[in-house]
């Protein structure tokens, strides 16, 4: 697991130092983002679904209700502990979506594969559907104040966006049985689910090239964000799942996937509704610097 960590990290690594020579960068990892989201993470999603045996559509409806009770538990716990992080009001939201938020999307599936196998990159993406509609609802509520989460953007954004669309399409190929996809469809997309991977990781040791020192030092709150987001709420969550009765497996993949580093998606509602990015920046790096460590010691130790 170390070794898959640190194949991971030094990606990132490289990321970072294609920003800093300028390989990477501005227009350009705005436009591969786009296409990692919009076709290459679909792909993957798909192709999930299409190897070998088909996952288990038991699993499906487990999925759904583990990942909606985390993220109440979650949404709940980030509605008081902002409170104790920090004296300024105006960055409670934040606090609160970098609590409750993951990077499922760019560091979710690539781990959850690295760790659990191609395959569960499927269940890892039904767990992403819940979570994509609370970043568009109630994460937009914690970093506006409650402005913006409108339900015109809510299902422009989320309902059909290409990741989503990808997913329903898998449950349905899960849940119907669908054995027999053509080689002809499936190796096309498993090729183009493999790009996103690296890409993903290059695109985040890129993002992090352009901050600026202040912003990858920290402050108290950033670190403290840091340590409930990758270690205390996954492992509360994890424990209080399994005492409910819920399959070990299941919430085993839950627990990875809400131990990612903050979500991405934190710095791009800051920009759209004009709040400033600083702490938002400097809480996404440092988890994901941290989380090269915090996710092989969680699996290690505590993940059977």
């Amino acid at each position: 697991m170390l070794i898959v960590m640190m194949t991971l990290f030094a990606i990132v690594v490289v990321g970072y130092a294609a920003g800093r020579l300028g390989y990477m960068g501005g227009t350009f990892d705005k436009r591969l983002s786009k296409l990692v989201i919009d076709i290459t993470c679909p792909a993957l999603i798909l192709s999930s679904a299409m190897q070998g045996e088909l996952p288990n559509r038991e699993f499906i409806l487990p999925l759904l209700a583990v990942s909606t009770l985390t993220y109440i538990l979650l949404a709940a716990v980030a509605w008081r502990l902002p409170r104790l992080l920090t004296r300024r009001r105006a960055d409670e939201g934040v606090v609160a979506f970098a609590l409750t938020f993951g990077n499922v999307g760019f560091m979710g599936y690539p781990v959850v594969a690295s760790i659990f196998g191609h395959q569960a990159v499927f269940y890892a993406a039904v767990l992403n559907v819940v979570n994509t509609f609370a970043v568009f609802t109630i994460g937009t509520m914690m970093v506006t104040g409650g402005q913006g989460a409108t339900r015109e953007k809510f299902s422009r954004k989320v309902l059909y966006g290409t990741p989503m669309l990808a997913a329903y399409a898998a449950m349905l190929i899960v849940a119907f049985g669908i054995d027999h996809i053509p080689g002809w469809v499936s190796q096309p997309l498993t090729m183009l689910g493999n790009i996103t991977v690296p890409a993903a990781l290059l695109i985040i040791g890129s993002s992090m090239s352009q901050l600026p020192l202040r912003a990858l030092l920290g402050t108290p709150t950033a670190y403290a964000a840091a340590l409930l987001r990758l270690a205390f709420l996954p492992l509360g969550v994890h424990y209080l799942l399994l005492l409910v009765g819920f399959d070990p497996y299941v919430v085993s993949i839950n627990t990875v996937v809400i131990a990612m580093p903050v979500a991405t998606y934190g710095t791009i509602l800051c920009l759209k509704y004009g709040r400033d990015t600083t702490l938002m920046a400097q809480m996404t790096f440092i988890t994901t610097l941290l989380s090269m460590l915090t996710i092989p010691l969680l699996v290690t130790f505590f993940l059977k």
